[in-house]
């Protein structure tokens, strides 16, 4: 596999566990370099991308509202809300 692809999918991968994970910022600066990997090796590829963001922006909304709403049921069945269900790695950050 080509170094730019482990690259890419790394930083995508990364990015998405550290976005969901809590940690936005981070993640989103991690999935940044994914997309920039993307850009000077698939230029075409980056277009045809460009041009359907409003659909994945979309779609990508409606996932996380269907997160969003299935912790905060989690959480009002254990009774102490979202911000006590456990993360990934044991704690926020």
């Amino acid at each position: 596999m080509d170094w730019k692809k482990v690259l890419m999918y790394g930083s995508f991968a990364a990015g998405a566990i550290l976005f969901f994970t809590g940690r936005r910022p981070v993640g989103l600066a991690v999935a940044g370099i994914g997309v920039a990997t993307l850009a000077s090796e698939h230029p075409e590829r980056f277009e045809e991308i460009w041009e359907h963001m409003p659909e994945y922006i979309e779609k990508g909304s409606k996932f996380v509202d269907m997160a969003a709403s299935f912790l905060e049921k989690i959480g009002e069945r254990q009774g102490g809300g979202v911000r006590n269900i456990p993360v990934a790695g044991g704690g926020r950050y």
